[in-house]
């Protein structure tokens, strides 16, 4: 399994820099894409760097409806070729019929496999209902949050329940930090308000950036 950020607000040499997050999850069997971020041409440059064909795009996984999350959704299903798209049900009928023009939708309320080793959160939170997902790796579970609105805290309770947390992997907003510190691995991407905390307070942090690239094993 190999996971790549293709959408950040930092970027290596090459990639362009946006507001947003994008990653995309290779499995043997599948590729994912989690979030799109907000600049849809900005995010097919970064995947033509990156080596990476959007018609080869076999899911589409939306953490929450904000645009810097959703904004090149269409570009991706413009090019993809009918793939799945898994959305928070709580998501805006509007926007859930715009996108069924264009591809199968996949409603999310609870915890549920989206493909071998890879697993959504389900629904979290309440104000902003968001969802993460789970990546089953023989070190860990591998937790990949979009804005991480629910609480950092109660994306790791809730994985928790699916075995032991490894890495966390993604925006962590403004939440509660803590607990971070019994995490091996934590790489903050995005909207993430107390990197420089996180960098004082643990050893596991890594810099995110579109471009990064990993194989899991290497994590």
């Amino acid at each position: 399994m190999k996971l790549r950020i293709l959408y950040d607000n930092n970027a290596r040499n090459g990639f362009k820099e946006g507001w947003g997050f994008s990653c995309l999850i290779e499995t043997s069997e599948e590729k994912i894409l989690f979030d799109t971020g907000w600049n849809g041409n900005i995010l097919l440059h970064n995947m033509k760097i990156a080596g990476v064909n959007p018609e080869e795009i076999d899911k589409i996984v939306i953490s929450h409806s904000h645009w810097d999350h959703i904004g090149g959704l269409n570009h991706i299903l413009n090019c993809a070729k009918e793939p799945e798209v898994y959305i928070p049900k709580s998501i805006p009928v509007n926007l859930k019929n715009e996108i069924k023009n264009y591809a199968d939708i996949i409603e999310v309320s609870e915890a549920q496999k989206i493909c071998e080793n890879v697993w959504t959160t389900g629904e979290l939170g309440d104000k902003i209902k968001e969802q993460s997902l789970l990546l089953k790796t023989e070190k860990g579970n591998i937790i990949l949050t979009g804005c991480a609105h629910p609480g950092i805290e109660s994306i790791i309770e809730k994985s928790m329940r699916f075995g032991d947390v490894y890495a966390v992997i993604g925006g962590f907003h403004d939440s509660d930090i803590e607990l971070l510190n019994e995490i091996p691995i934590i790489v903050p991407c995005h909207c993430t308000e107390k990197i420089e905390e996180i960098k004082k307070m643990s050893e596991s942090y890594k810099t995110c950036f579109a471009g990064y690239s990993s194989n899991i094993k290497d994590l």
